[in-house]
Formats: C-alpha cells, sequence, structure tokens
C-alpha cells in the first residue's frame, strides 16, 4: 500500500518561501560577481548614487538646474546599471 503524503499550507508556504530566498540569493551572488568583475563600473555607479544624494539635499534648485542635473544622474545610474547587467 502507497501512502501519499500531502503537504500542509504551511509547509508549501514554508517550501515557497525556501525557494524564493534562494532564487534572491542565487541573483545576489551574481549580481555581486558581475559588479566585482567590473570594479570601473561599479566605483562610477557608487559615484553617481553620492552624487545624487548630495544633489537633493542641496539648498537650492539653482534656477532649475539642479531639477535637470538630477535627472541627468538618474538617466546615467541607469545607463551604468545596464552596462553592469550586460557584462564584459
Amino acid at each position: 500500500m502507497i501512502t501519499h503524503i500531502v503537504p500542509s499550507q504551511t509547509a508549501r508556504r514554508r517550501l515557497i518561501v525556501a525557494a524564493d530566498a534562494a532564487i534572491l540569493v542565487g541573483i545576489g551572488f551574481g549580481a555581486g560577481c558581475v559588479a566585482a568583475a567590473q570594479p570601473h563600473m561599479s566605483n562610477a555607479l557608487h559615484a553617481l548614487q553620492n552624487a545624487r544624494v548630495e544633489l537633493e539635499v542641496a539648498s537650492h534648485d539653482k534656477a532649475g538646474h539642479r531639477a535637470a542635473e538630477l535627472r541627468l544622474v538618474d538617466e546615467a545610474i541607469g545607463e551604468v546599471q545596464a552596462g553592469i547587467a550586460v557584462g564584459g
């Protein structure tokens, strides 16, 4: 006689959470490896992120220039992240 074990809802949720965590760890590890393999790109990304923080706390908009600078820094951050994702 074969008995089938039916997992409870709690066991299923735990399995799903564990699988999701494993996937996120794998993605994080892969992204870390790609960034580590591209130290200049990673440094550029950190510099742009720091520049964005500094622009956010600047006291004046400088006749609209700060808003434009934030937009351009955001665009540059996106481009660097895309470059890191491509690798090479």
